[in-house]
């Protein structure tokens, strides 16, 4: 039994005026955390409309569209270096130029990159590691999700080192290297020059196989790597490819910068 001051009237017999009955905080909230998730339910039916949201196709458009600007890139360039080609092919029936001449401009073409080139060659693939994969060695904490993937610093390292070790010339995945090239990563996807790769990355550099080898194995960036391709077993490899010829760049060599807004 409760007291008088719990229970509903006040005084003997019931006498005197009612309180009016407590509101408990706890009843309060309970009726605020119904009502927010009935909003919730409403909100999320009326944006689905009957629909799964994970796989709402609003959702894929931005991926979708990269896919599509990363074909529409790899054609111009090819439509690019076909009319490279055919411009060259008049140069070189026209006669303005002398042998001297002619031979000044192939030995810039090659320095830029924008020529052919053969040679012996090392070819680096990294990749990511496997989703399920855990520390293989003691001591070394679980496998973190960026531990897993190959970063943009790592595709850069590689590419420092091969032209330390004194590479003539780079292709990463199908497009060489010159100097404005910039390798970029958006998540675990590759841009470069327009164009998006997924992994495995495979970098190829043509020069001297020993020398090329000797500079990854010296880079401490690479060194680094290499800690999380034994403990977390991202990947990697180093083939000599003997002799292959990269192909020459083909899309535009003009500089895009930003310029001050007016």
């Amino acid at each position: 039994m409760s007291n008088s001051a719990d229970s509903p009237g006040t005084g003997a017999m019931g006498s005197g005026p009612r309180r009016r009955p407590r509101v408990r905080p706890v009843r309060i909230l309970t009726a605020a955390v119904f009502a927010l998730a009935g909003l919730i339910f409403f909100t999320s039916f009326d944006t689905a409309r009957g629909t799964d949201i994970r796989q709402d196709g609003s959702l894929l458009k931005l991926s979708d569209l990269i896919q599509q600007r990363s074909r529409k890139n790899k054609d111009m360039d090819e439509s690019n270096a076909a009319l490279r080609d055919g411009v060259e092919s008049l140069a070189a029936s026209d006669g303005g130029s002398t042998k001297a001449q002619d031979r000044r401009l192939t030995g810039l073409e090659k320095s830029a990159g924008t020529e052919k080139l053969t040679g012996k060659a090392v070819t680096v693939t990294l990749n990511d590691a496997p989703p399920n994969a855990t520390a293989k060695l003691p001591g070394y904490p679980p496998p973190q999700p960026d531990y897993l993937v190959i970063h943009q610093q790592d595709l850069q390292a590689v590419v420092n080192a091969l032209w330390q070790g004194g590479a003539k010339g780079i292709k990463v995945m199908d497009q060489r290297l010159i100097s404005t090239s910039a390798v970029r990563c958006v998540g675990n996807t590759l841009i470069l020059q327009g164009r998006v790769y997924s992994p495995p990355y495979k970098i190829t550099a043509i020069g001297d196989p020993g020398r090329l080898q000797r500079a990854l194995a010296d880079s401490k960036a690479i060194q680094t790597y290499m800690v999380y391709v034994n403990v977390y077993g991202l990947g990697w490899k180093v083939t000599d490819d003997g002799t292959v010829t990269l192909p020459g760049y083909s899309g535009t060599v003009d500089l895009h910068y930003a310029k001050p807004v007016q």
